[in-house]
């Protein structure tokens, strides 16, 4: 008996110098001993493996089904105004009169959104071209062999009894450091040395919890980065993006105060720091965030503010539609670009399926986080261009950097009816089919005469 308490005591010994040792004082600097890029390296060749065995065991076993395809409909490309315009002349309609065919072409684009519709499929984890042997993501794929079935097994082993109790210690590790480093920090006196320190405890504390993640993060044009006195926008898809931005720069964040564990980081951490948090009340009362914001901002020695403009979590498959506001306070837009690798786990937060603790749980025993992030070049607002088609142009630009899908929806229609806005869009761009192809009548009338 002694001897089995010998070796626990030899094992946790072990264990807790790995992981401070090894893994939270290396973090802490900044520095990595590159076991995680040889562990993300061999999850590749085991993945690639995987894939080739699936590919041949489907050859081998027809009955065993294939994957899902990730779309369901064709839809044609081109505006309403185009689609209509070429039905109107296909169909050799004169004028500018309203055909009862024309609710031909509603009727074929609702039953395409009841199908499959834009919005909803953005709220649902991205689809994968091959299993990565997480039992999550094995709706679409089979029993191929006994082999392919070992390693899955080998992988719960060391995904759920080596990974996630190191991953847990870490976060514990990480969180403490935060709360009771900026509580310290807080305590000292307005001045340089104090916002310095700030900016240590925050930059250790979020490197501590990315290796909590297993996370390997790819920053791009670094030279782009935000600057004090800016503001930090980006798409956003789950809320570990802080983790992973704040690890190449301190920012000043913007949110809601909670109650409860979330609470009491949120107090400690401003008091080192100057992040904006607001009272649910105050949350509604548009002027006075702004207003708030715009103070910040004015003050060109403090940390950019980072905002996600959607307002919710996204797949990471696309980006919609960014919220005004952000884009009427003023100052230098830094639009960042996050695009993370889904065959090592699915990042997105579904926040109507999974509560904090259970998306947390999941993430920490999947196989890594791999992420990419790209600074793109400082935007401002240009002449006679409103907040709006600002937000547009940020938006735009953050798609095409990502390889993200551009969508003008708002992605608070996941929990709310559609705005009547919407509804009045459709008919005004009908209207002006009828209004066009009328001009065009009665300008061949003319012609004839």
């Amino acid at each position: 008996m002694e001897d089995l308490w010998t070796v626990a005591v030899a094992v946790f010994q072990l264990w807790m110098f790995v992981v401070v040792f090894l893994i939270t004082l290396p973090a802490m600097f900044g520095l990595s001993l590159g076991v995680t890029s040889v562990y993300i390296q061999i999850l590749v060749k085991l993945l690639e493996w995987a894939t080739i065995r699936i590919q041949r065991g489907r050859q081998e076993q027809p009955s065993v089904p294939a994957p899902l395809p990730n779309g369901i409909i064709e839809r044609a490309e081109g505006s309403m105004e185009e689609e209509m315009e070429q039905l109107r002349r296909s169909r050799s309609l004169e004028g500018g009169e309203f055909a009862l065919s024309d609710a031909l072409y509603f009727c074929k684009k609702g039953l395409e959104s009841i199908v499959d519709d834009q919005v909803t499929q953005r709220f649902s984890s991205e689809d994968l071209a091959s299993w990565n042997l997480l039992t999550r993501t094995n709706q679409n794929f089979r029993y191929i062999s006994l082999r392919l079935t070992i390693f899955w097994g080998i992988g719960v082993f060391v995904r759920y009894c080596v990974l996630f109790p190191l991953r847990i210690a870490l976060a514990i590790i990480g969180l403490s450091w935060l709360v009771i480093g900026t509580t310290l920090v807080g305590i000292l006196p307005e001045n340089s040395v104090k916002y310095w320190l700030s900016e240590v405890v925050h930059l250790t504390c979020y490197r501590i919890c990315a290796r909590a993640l297993s996370a390997t993060i790819r920053y791009h044009n670094k030279e782009n980065r935000p600057q004090k006195g800016g503001i930090c926008v980006a798409n956003h898809t789950t809320p570990i993006d802080v983790v992973i931005l704040a690890n190449d720069g301190c920012y000043a964040m913007v949110g809601q105060i909670h109650g409860g564990l979330m609470g009491v980081i949120q107090r400690s951490m401003v008091r080192s720091c100057p992040h904006v948090w607001f009272e649910r009340s105050e949350m509604k009362d548009r002027h006075a965030v702004t207003t708030r914001l715009r103070a910040h901002v004015a003050a060109k020695t403090k940390l950019p503010i980072l905002i996600f403009p959607e307002g919710t979590c996204i797949n990471n498959t696309s980006v919609m539609m960014f919220k005004k506001g952000s884009f009427e306070i003023g100052g230098t837009i830094h639009p960042v670009a996050i695009k993370y690798d889904p065959r090592f786990g699915d990042a997105f937060w579904n926040s109507s399926k999974y509560n904090m603790v259970s998306y947390l749980l999941r993430t920490m025993t999947s196989w890594a986080v791999v992420v990419n992030v790209w600074y793109l070049p400082p935007m401002t607002i240009q002449d006679g261009e409103d907040a709006v088609q600002f937000a547009n142009r940020v938006k735009s630009a953050i798609a095409c950097r990502g390889g993200l899908l551009d969508l003008a929806w708002d992605g608070s229609l996941k929990r709310g009816k559609v705005k009547d806005a919407y509804k009045e869009e459709q008919q005004k761009m009908y209207s002006r089919v009828i209004v066009r192809q009328n001009g065009i009548s009665a300008t061949n009338t003319r012609r004839d005469n």
